[in-house]
């Protein structure tokens, strides 16, 4: 996720405690199975029109380096993989990563996993692509310095795709009462809600990091139907933003 600049070593332990299940769509990680396919949809949407890349093609991404910071057990790693990207998932949860590689093994895909964080890869000189950042800006110590680092993973014209949740009363009754305390998806206490950031917020964030932000969505649960979907206007609870390093 992040260095020892922004790393909260108390957000690590959290998901560290939940590293095995990463793969059960019952589990603790039954929010992100259940948002994944809106998710994917608009970060593949996103990644294909800033590269004039065909997603009916066999291999759409080929050619594509793209990161997952904050990459867990590989959710969003392996569909990139499957897209042909050359993909690099790097978590600071040590034990998240073993989890992601012997699901990849088994899966048949050949994916780059790393324990690190983004200032460690920057330092490094590595560069990208896209830089995939999701559900991890509210769990940093210093957002602003974390979104430099993921601005300086990118070459110049990539891209950087960033999902959080609002502040608001929503969001706290949506997150964190209904999530953790009514429907216990996820453990107590895994989210602040003092760390959760509004959609301008986030904007000027990535703004003074360097990014150009260039779209954001919000991603609208309904619990009657009991599934997700995108929304240009209900950015009130789960959001995701699209912004680029421009080239120059």
């Amino acid at each position: 996720m992040q260095s020892a600049s922004t790393i909260d070593a108390a957000e690590i332990a959290k998901f560290e405690a939940m590293a095995a299940e990463w793969w059960d769509e019952t589990g603790k990680f039954k929010p992100l199975h259940m948002m994944n396919p809106v998710r994917l949809g608009y970060i593949t949407r996103q990644i294909a029109g800033e590269f004039g890349r065909d997603l009916t093609d066999p291999a759409p991404f080929a050619g594509l380096r793209i990161l997952d910071i904050g990459c867990g057990g590989g959710l969003l790693c392996e569909p990139m993989a499957r897209l042909g990207a050359d993909v690099v998932g790097v978590d600071a949860a040590p034990r998240n990563i073993p989890v992601a590689q012997v699901h990849a093994e088994q899966s048949g895909l050949a994916i780059d996993y790393r324990v690190g964080t983004a200032e460690e890869m920057a330092a490094a000189g590595e560069q990208f692509d896209a830089v995939l950042n999701m559900e991890v800006v509210e769990h940093v110590a210093d957002p602003l310095a974390y979104l430099t680092a993921c601005r300086q993973l990118l070459k110049p014209g990539g891209l950087h795709l960033c999902s959080t949740i609002n502040r608001n009363p929503r969001s706290f009754a949506m997150a964190i009462v209904g999530a953790e305390w009514v429907m216990r998806w996820l453990p107590r206490g895994t989210h602040e809600w003092r760390k959760f950031i509004t959609p301008d917020e986030l904007f000027d964030l990535l703004r003074k990091a360097g990014l150009d932000p260039v779209d954001r969505k919000g991603f609208v649960f309904n619990p009657v139907s009991w599934s997700w979907s995108i929304s240009d206007r209900d950015l009130s609870v789960n959001y995701v933003t699209a912004a680029v390093k421009r080239a120059g």
